[in-house]
């Protein structure tokens, strides 16, 4: 590997268990790298495999910890935690950006940085070590470094779906459904996309973020909670509004 002996070392140290050499060096293997280098094997085979062996790691472990949550409730708090987002923040704190291995263009343009690109790596790393290991050392490995999210799981998730916790709310307020308006500025490789989140045709929030699909996400959190301060709603909001019981908080002020 072109880091170094010393360098990977230290990664392995941060991810938690030894691989297998040509495993290891399969896995930080990006198709841009590939390409460049004239068709190598990439990663994508493993980050396959580790998507699945991550599921179902967290899956059984939510499924065991958290016995009196229905599978609604788990599987936002599964998804909260096998995010893109939250892989790549797992990636950042063991330092794995400068051990992938990049095409000069995409190095150049920051992908050692991209949360798809650390999120894809952490995968194919989950698959290698399950090839080299097997499950149960994996499942430790899995755990270890995400415990941080899982000791925040119930609260992630009960943010991971803002667009339908929006929608509910609207509906116990008796408004319009939320709509959506997305745009985007910067090249291909870096874009920023802003979504803004419309109720009765005005704007009422805004999100950023790298994707159309996380920019709403933003919007309709913040769209959340400017309809809290407007409407000085108390009620909790779980992994679920509850529609009555905003119905009568707001009915109770205007009687």
């Amino acid at each position: 590997m072109n880091n170094g002996t010393a360098d990977v070392r230290k990664l392995l140290e941060a991810w938690g268990i030894g691989i297998d050499p040509d495993l290891l060096v399969l896995a930080l293997t990006h198709r841009s790298f590939a390409n460049e280098e004239g068709g190598l094997p990439t990663n994508e085979r493993l980050e396959f495999l580790g998507d699945s062996v991550l599921s179902i790691v967290v899956t059984e472990k939510l499924y065991r910890d958290y016995p009196s949550h229905p599978e609604g409730h788990l599987a936002k708090m599964r998804a909260a935690t096998v995010s893109q987002p939250a892989l790549a923040a797992v990636a950042r704190k063991i330092d794995l950006g400068p051990y992938i291995l990049l095409g000069k263009g995409e190095s150049a343009s920051g992908g050692r940085d991209k949360d798809s690109i650390l999120s894809d790596t952490v995968e194919a790393l989950i698959g290698a070590t399950y090839l080299t290991h097997k499950l149960e050392k994996t499942r430790k490995v899995v755990e270890n470094l995400l415990a941080d999210l899982l000791d925040q799981v119930v609260q992630r998730g009960i943010g991971m779906d803002w667009k339908t916790t929006l929608q509910e709310l609207t509906a116990a307020l008796k408004l319009e459904s939320p709509q959506y308006e997305s745009t985007f500025t910067g090249p291909d490789h870096a874009r920023v996309f802003t979504a803004t989140a419309l109720i009765g045709g005005k704007a009422v929030a805004e999100g950023t973020a790298s994707s159309k699909k996380l920019a709403q996400h933003e919007a309709a959190r913040a769209a959340v909670q400017e309809l809290q301060r407007r409407y000085q709603i108390q009620t909790p909001l779980g992994f679920d509004v509850d529609v009555e019981a905003v119905r009568k908080e707001i009915n109770a002020r205007t009687a």
